[in-house]
């Protein structure tokens, strides 16, 4: 029997789920959370375990070197930068991730982030409980100016399925839908979905969302060079990766008016720090890293990451990233 080991499964299942798929393959120990900063504790949990998942604590190359018995990493996410994929391709072993599970909830909580800035429903409610419709002069109020989406430009950049998600819902809002992404689907463009350049999408869009992976030349994506392309009151959405995003340059936008709003998801240190300059800036809202979050996504993770402990012990690793 394998052993198999969880460093952070709390976040993936926090009790209204089941770890008993993963049990078929072996013994399963799960820890709700592993110290991200402390390598030896991860050394010591991994022990001489031969499966290992992971969300975000890392796995670096000297745990990989101290896990004598490590056979397999698989990811309960989609993203596994915080694994070190060449030092275990050296070592033979495979890394899987989960690709493909929160099409739906993600690009779900990108139309919810640009809705709460066009309207500001939860602002509205919490005033109206606090008594300020009760005692206003007139039968209605608004503290925020509302926002039509229908008509408007909404600019994707990064078009695979979540952002094509999220583009056909914007459609469904009657929206004019831009995209900019490295590979072209001659499908999508047949659906009508206009690719244009980076330059141009900034230029031409109301609304900018972000759907792109972090890499080396989407980091800092949104910055003070690119924000001057942008429409003055344009508006930001990002659920994607919080270092798409130099937060100073958005903060310093939101504040001189430049831009009429943001809505994030991520920030690039997470938990957020309390001096991030979001915090402060005006109509900005923050969501904690929950997009992913929805039971039915969590579901798909947990099932593929069964799928791929499967396909790893028959010999034939699945969503393998290190290949």
């Amino acid at each position: 029997m394998m052993k198999i080991v969880v460093l952070d499964g709390y976040t993936e299942n926090p009790g209204d789920l089941s770890w008993d798929g993963l049990k078929a393959f072996g013994t399963v120990t799960v820890y709700d959370r592993t110290d991200v900063h402390d390598e030896a504790e991860i050394v010591k949990r991994v022990g001489d375990a031969d499966v290992v998942f992971t969300n975000k604590t890392p796995i670096t190359k000297s745990t990989i070197a101290a896990a004598k018995n490590l056979k397999f990493i698989a990811l309960l996410a989609t993203g596994y930068n915080v694994v070190d994929v060449v030092a275990a391709k050296e070592k033979g072993i495979p890394v899987s991730n989960v690709p493909s599970y929160g099409t739906d909830s993600v690009s779900q909580f990108a139309i919810a982030l640009l809705l709460e800035l066009c309207h500001h429903i939860g602002h509205h409610s919490q005033a109206v409980h606090e008594g300020k419709w009760e005692h206003n002069i007139d039968w209605c109020f608004w503290d925020y100016p509302l926002m039509e989406l229908a008509g408007k430009t909404m600019g994707i950049i990064g078009f695979g399925r979540i952002g094509h998600r999220t583009g056909e819902i914007a459609k469904a809002l009657h929206m004019h839908v831009i995209v900019n992404d490295s590979f072209k689907n001659p499908a999508f463009e047949k659906e009508g979905f206009e690719y244009v350049d980076r330059d141009y999408l900034l230029k031409n869009s109301d609304i900018v969302v972000l759907h792109c992976p972090l890499f080396p030349d989407t980091k800092d994506l949104i910055c003070k060079k690119n924000i001057a392309l942008m429409k003055d009151g344009a508006l930001l959405v990002n659920n994607s990766r919080g270092q798409l995003v130099s937060e100073q340059d958005l903060a310093d936008a939101l504040n001189s008016g430049k831009l009429g709003g943001a809505a994030v998801d991520v920030v690039s240190t997470e938990p957020i720090k309390g001096d991030n300059p979001l915090l402060k800036a005006k109509n900005c809202i923050i969501t904690p890293h929950m997009s992913w979050g929805a039971k039915e996504a969590r579901q798909r993770i947990m099932d593929t990451s069964v799928e791929n402990v499967k396909a790893f012990v028959e010999g034939k690793p699945v969503n393998v990233v290190n290949k």
